[in-house]
């Protein structure tokens, strides 16, 4: 099904939707390896639409970005010789978002994209919740350090399983 949308109201949407996958990402990052290794499992996602549709130049290009990501994750593993940074995450979002959209199916970045999704969404209901009540919800936002907080409160650092 396709739905088509006056040039007006696509910009917007278009801005919204990198703006808020490049950022989710973004937030993502900050544990070993895992905005990468998510961002690798979207890309993958994005690449085998892209192969069932036949668009051969966003497989490739997903593709290449895979084979970045555990070049970069054999170097990442525990503990971490280098980092990606902000210039890596935002990459990795804005390659997310240009698969998306190329292949028309920016929505479906909610459905694949569901980890960058809740982080962003912890962060935003945590400073609103914070400015309304001066509680917090979270011990720490984005959510993967509340989880990693959570554990080394049971008296386990965040690797022990």
């Amino acid at each position: 099904m396709e739905i088509i949308i006056p040039v007006i109201l696509y910009i917007p949407f278009v801005i919204f939707v990198m703006l808020a996958a490049t950022n989710a990402v973004n937030l993502t990052d900050g544990i070993d390896g895992l905005a990468c290794s998510t961002s690798m499992i979207i890309i993958a996602c994005l690449s085998v639409i892209a192969v069932k549709y036949g668009i051969n130049d966003i497989a490739l290009l997903g593709v290449i970005l895979v084979g970045a990501c555990l070049g970069f994750l054999m170097f990442n593993l525990h503990p971490a010789k280098i980092f990606m940074g902000d210039t890596g995450s935002l990459l990795l979002g804005g390659a997310i978002v240009v698969m998306a959209l190329y292949l028309k199916m920016p929505l479906i970045l909610i459905l694949v994209a569901i980890i960058p999704v809740l982080e962003t969404v912890s962060v935003i209901l945590q400073v609103l919740y914070f400015k309304k009540t001066g509680n917090r919800i979270f011990k720490m936002t984005p959510l993967h350090h509340h989880f990693e907080l959570s554990r080394m409160e049971r008296g386990k650092n965040c690797f022990n399983i």
